[in-house]
Order: structure tokens, then sequence, then C-alpha cells
């Protein structure tokens, strides 16, 4: 370790294949050869009503573009997602040993590894080895984040940004949304504009006879520190309810990127601008402060659905969105909205869906913090029940997994594991010495499987992901 206790901050980026462009999971229809089963699709979400709904539109032409341009030729796709979660003959425990237990044994995995694979149908435990430990989960803690979010507060919930009057101008109020964004919106995209924040708020200004104001900006819906521990870093903005574009510094929409060191501030001024350039006068500079309670709702705009947004964040391993997911959480169930408050509101949430706590800790709500703790027991069980009729509010957990070979953080890997791609869809976990994957895969006979695979201990990242990698081909395989 660094001298001052730090990580290298450029080993804990989990960085997809593409910069510019979320590669979507509809997109891959755009690819010869995949067709999703029927039943298939009922048993992880409708694409065309469920999925990535905030960018199918943009994300085949921009996939498509990207992909001319830099992707290396695939090779052919196998099938894709073929077997309903409760059809075909469930694998005994002793095939899914036989296909595993030779491929825990890679060296590239460390000294230590856990696993758990768990029968998405019955909810039964097919694997295990060391699977009741925990251990540090990297970014596969999203899979908690979410459905922890998912169940405080259900996929319709919208995060408001809104504007006020009061006596002395008008406060913008961050309500916690970090997709708001200063950008012009893509085809197809639902996520909150802040010109169109301005628009409306000019109109009604406007209506009102007024041409000049001041302007305040609310923060205060979060609690406590607005740095991570790790310190300012390009995977993270300062986490406050308010911000446009995640606090990028760059064009990026994902990714690690050059971050503001005052994301609200800036955003304060920003949506300064768009009030002058749409004719209403802001004095001075924007000042931080608190709404009173007499003020009056002016204008607001919404965030997508949260459904959308947990999408968004396992897809593309978003940092952001998750720790944004996490603080709404605790807002849900009352707690103050700070990395603690937010900790404990996901590790209450975990228990009421009756996940395995031994040993749980939850730190932050991205993963980039190396005390978090979750065993492969609760991620594979998490999502056995996100893919179940158990817990339909959890559904969007599964439908924003990464495709291997073609979408997210999966995008660019699976080369060396050619017979997952396309059937497995998970979600990654990186931090130095540490790389873990999670998700779910039909096995051979055609049963939905759930697995989790932590490795804390690696040396090599690129060894540990193809070895994580051939293990989930591995459950693929079985029959």
């Amino acid at each position: 370790m660094p001298a001052g206790g730090r990580w290298q901050t450029v080993r804990w980026r989990e960085v997809p294949l593409t910069r510019r462009r979320t590669a979507r999971f509809v997109a891959v229809s755009a690819v010869a050869g995949l067709v999703v089963a029927a039943g298939a699709v009922s048993a992880a979400g409708p694409w065309d009503g469920g999925q990535r709904k905030a960018e199918r539109v943009r994300a085949a032409a921009a996939d498509r573009a990207h992909s001319a341009r830099t992707a290396p030729a695939r090779p052919p796709a196998g099938p894709v997602l073929a077997g309903p979660v409760t059809g075909g003959r469930a694998p005994t425990a002793d095939a899914v040993a036989e296909a595993l237990e030779p491929l825990l044994k890679d060296p590239a995995l460390g000294p230590h590894v856990s696993a758990s694979v768990v029968d998405a149908a019955r909810g039964e435990r097919l694997f295990g080895a060391d699977e009741g430990a925990a251990l540090t989960p990297a970014s596969t803690i999203k899979l908690a984040t979410s459905a922890a979010a998912l169940a405080a507060l259900g996929g319709d919930h919208r995060i408001e940004t809104s504007v006020l009057l009061t006596d002395d101008g008008i406060v913008l109020v961050g309500g916690g949304d970090p997709t708001l964004t200063a950008r012009p919106a893509a085809s197809g995209e639902r996520f909150a504009s802040l010109p169109a924040l301005a628009d409306a708020t000019v109109r009604a200004l406007a209506a009102r006879g007024t041409a000049r104001t001041r302007l305040t900006y609310d923060v205060s819906r979060y609690a406590g520190p607005v740095q991570h521990p790790i310190g300012p870093n390009d995977n993270l903005a300062p986490v406050t309810p308010l911000m446009v574009d995640e606090g990028r510094l760059d064009d990026s929409d994902h990714g690690p990127a050059p971050r503001s060191a005052d994301p609200a501030g800036d955003a304060a001024r920003a949506f300064a601008g768009l009030l002058g350039e749409r004719g209403v006068r802001v004095d001075g500079e924007p000042v931080e402060g608190r709404a009173p309670a007499s003020a009056r709702r002016l204008a607001a705009v919404s965030s997508a659905p949260l459904s959308e947004l947990v999408e968004r964040a396992l897809t593309n391993s978003d940092n952001d969105i998750a720790e944004a997911l996490a603080r709404q959480t605790a807002l849900a169930d009352g707690r103050p909205a700070g990395f603690d408050g937010a900790a404990r509101a996901v590790a209450a949430r975990l228990a009421r869906l009756g996940l395995p706590a031994d040993g749980v800790r939850i730190a932050d709500g991205s993963g980039l913090d190396r005390s978090d703790r979750v065993s492969a027991d609760l991620l594979a069980r998490l999502l056995s029940l996100a893919s179940s009729a158990r817990a339909p509010e959890l559904r969007p957990v599964v439908t924003g997994l990464p495709v291997a070979g073609f979408s997210g953080t999966l995008r660019g890997r699976y080369a060396d594991a050619a017979e997952g791609r396309g059937l497995v869809r998970a979600k990654t976990g990186t931090l130095t010495g540490v790389n873990t994957l999670a998700g779910t895969v039909v096995a051979a006979g055609g049963r939905l499987l759930a697995f989790a695979f932590m490795a804390d201990g690696t040396a090599d990242p690129e060894a540990a992901q193809r070895a994580l990698d051939r293990l989930a081909a591995g459950v693929a395989s079985v029959r």
C-alpha cells in the first residue's frame, strides 16, 4: 500500500470498453444470431417494456457506430438466455461441483476464493465454497444498494429537482438526482434536464412579471461529508444532492472522468447562466442556503424512474448513481442521508429481504470503500430473489446486469470463455487485489441459476477476471 494509506486510484477503476456511449442490451438485437427466448424474457423482464428504456433509441445507433470505429471483431454469438426460469431440469449439486471445483483452483484467483450457486426457481443452493465468508465485494455491492432502494421506494419512484419562490428570490433545491443534465437530451432519454427546468422557471417568473431575481441553492437533503473516504477521485464526484452530469468536467457520460470539486455550486452557476440566456437576470453569484418553510413551488423536473436508474447504475457500474440510491434509501427510512445513515438503511433493507446477514458490513453504496463486506451467498441469494416471482419489485436488479461480451462492464470480456458470451449476465467488481462477479445464467439444461464468485487477494486483475469469466461459463455448461 502506498504512503498515506490509500491504494492507487488507477487500479480501482471499473472501466467499460466504451467511454462515450452505453452499450445497452437492446442493441444486441443488431448482432446476427442473437435470439432471446420468450420464456427468458418473461423471466428477466420485457426489454422493450422494462429494460434500459431511457437509452433504448440511442443505444442501437450509437453502439453500432462506435463498434464500427473501435471494437475488435467478435466471435460468433451463441444462444442467449435460452429457457425460462422454471423450465428445464435442475442440475444436480454434484454436476455443478464437477464443473466448478477445478476452475476454483486457478492460481489467478489467489489464496481466498468464495463461491455460491443457487437455483433461482427454488432458491436452493446447489454449490458453495466458503460461501458464507464476508469478503470485500467491490462494485458487486451495487446489487445490494439497488435492491435496497427498490425495496424501499419501488421502481416507479422519481427524484425531483425543484425551484422554489421566496420573498428574497428563488431557491434551486437538489433532491439527489445525479443524472440531472445540462446537455441536450439524446433521443429517447428521459433524464431530468436543467435547461428544461430553466424554461419552466422563466415561464413561471414571467407570469409574475419578474425578470430579475436572486438565486440560492439548497443541498440540505443530504447529511454528513460530501467526500467519499477515498478522497477526490475520478470514479466519483463529491456526493451532493445537487449536481449536473455527475460533476463531470469532460463530455463523458460514464466511466472515470475528471470531477468538479464543487458540483452543487457549479450546477447553480450553470442554472443562473441558463436563466440569463432566457431573459431573467440573476443578481450576484448564487449562494448556498436553505429554502424557508414558506417557500412556494415554482417549477420542477423529475429523474427517470428508479428502475431505470438502477439499470444504468448496474450496467455501467455507475458510482454516482449508486451513492444516490443509497441515500434515497436512507431518506425513505427516515435516516440521515449521509454515508453512515445510507449504509445503515441499506443493511436494514437487506435484512428485511431475508438475506444472509452474517458478517455483512455496508460502508458505502458504490463499493469503492474497501471496508464493505458481504458474502457470495448473500449476492447469489439476492439475485435468485430478484429473478423470481417472490420479489417482482427487485426485477431491475436482473434486467440491469451487463451481458457477457456485449454490454456495460462485460462488453470487453469473455474472449477466453466464449461459451459464456451472451449467456452470462453479471455485475463485475474490481479493486486492487479484489475481483468479484455475481449474476445469472441459464444452464445447459434450461434452468436459471444465480451465482457469485469472490476473490480477495488477487495479484493480476486481468488474469483474475478471465478466471471468473471461466467460472461463470462453467455454470452455463452444467446439465
